[in-house]
């Protein structure tokens, strides 16, 4: 009989679990504590609980903590991390780390079914929703022991497409008990599903970034097939009308293509698209693979895309590439899996 994992469960989940031995609140809150900030393996590690107590656990849970089976090291000292799920699930997460800052980008699904044409990781199929537990323990079996400052819902997957696991994750990741992130330092992406981004709005305070590759519908719809259902404008108008929140960031993402989206047509798409809405965008550069021709903007073009942009009075930021040399660049996750 399978156990019940730990990680993934709130404090709430804990204290209903444990609530049928006669333990009490603050019992669950020390579980909780010793599971998501030391990330314990073993339910023997629990700090500050009886005998009883850790017997009752090992009797019917597991940590649920489980360590990546391999990883690639980059030259700018980004980790790329494999995680095999206890369902068979492969799927990658990313570390990067700064001076002041210790970021992971998670995977909330075993592939993707979004089919977006310049993505590996649509290519690699899709296999599967990870649990909460399964993202929340990329945030902390990807840190090489140490306590990121950033997640980033950035890796395989369309966290909109497995609303509920990520919203718990986020909460897990953000609680006092839990991770003890500030919900400004986690930002969710999505290609835009605008029924699960309207609930996200609504029941979390964590930061939405969009993928939006084109301005215009009809371009954007030949690359990503979600388009035609949720067109990005509603959700942009969404993200504009949504109450400001103090330290909550809206964003877009644009990766840059030579010839393809960086014409002056599209820099001015774009400043009517998201003029007066208080949405920054990300500059990001393309990375081709296989037998793929295009190539990544210059980057004058970039630098004249952000001046564009932000004497238009609107934040703009060139985002550096990392990890490209081990496929753990935006869109290339899943470069080395097979089925």
């Amino acid at each position: 009989m399978n156990k019940t994992r730990l990680c993934g469960l709130t404090a709430d989940d804990i204290f209903r679990l444990i609530q049928t031995g006669a333990y009490a609140y603050p019992h669950a809150l020390k579980v909780a504590n010793s599971i998501y900030k030391k990330g314990i393996p073993d339910i023997s590690q629990v700090d500050g609980i009886s005998k009883q107590l850790a017997a009752f656990l090992n009797e019917k849970t597991e940590t649920g903590i489980y360590p990546p089976v391999s990883s690639e090291f980059s030259a700018d000292g980004t980790i790329k991390y494999l995680f095999i799920s206890r369902e068979g699930r492969k799927f990658e997460s990313v570390w990067m780390a700064d001076r002041n800052r210790k970021t992971v980008c998670v995977s909330t699904q075993s592939g993707c079914k979004m089919g977006c044409p310049f993505c590996v990781t649509g290519k690699f199929g899709f296999h599967g929703d990870l649990t909460a537990g399964d993202i929340v323990n990329q945030a902390i079996s990807s840190s090489n022991g140490e306590k990121p400052t950033h997640v980033v819902f950035m890796g395989m997957g369309e966290p909109m497409d497995n609303l509920e696991n990520v919203l718990k994750a986020c909460e897990i990741l953000s609680a006092e008990w839990g991770l003890a992130l500030s919900p400004g330092n986690i930002t969710v992406s999505s290609v835009g599903i605008t029924p699960a981004i309207a609930e996200f709005l609504r029941r979390s305070s964590c930061n939405l970034a969009i993928s939006l590759y084109s301005p215009f519908s009809d371009e954007r719809r030949e690359v990503v097939p979600a388009e035609s259902i949720y067109p990005v404008r509603k959700i942009i108008n969404m993200m504009k009308a949504f109450p400001a929140a103090r330290k909550r960031r809206f964003s877009v993402a644009y990766m840059m293509i030579r010839g393809v989206n960086d014409s002056t047509k599209h820099l001015e798409g774009l400043k009517m698209l998201l003029a007066g809405s208080g949405v920054r965008v990300n500059l990001l550069p393309y990375h081709r693979t296989g037998e793929d021709t295009r190539e990544s903007s210059s980057d004058e073009t970039m630098m004249s895309f952000k001046h564009g942009l932000v004497t238009s009075r609107i934040s703009a930021s060139i985002r550096k590439s990392r990890g490209a040399d081990i496929s753990a660049a935006c869109g290339l996750l899943a470069s080395g899996l097979t089925d």
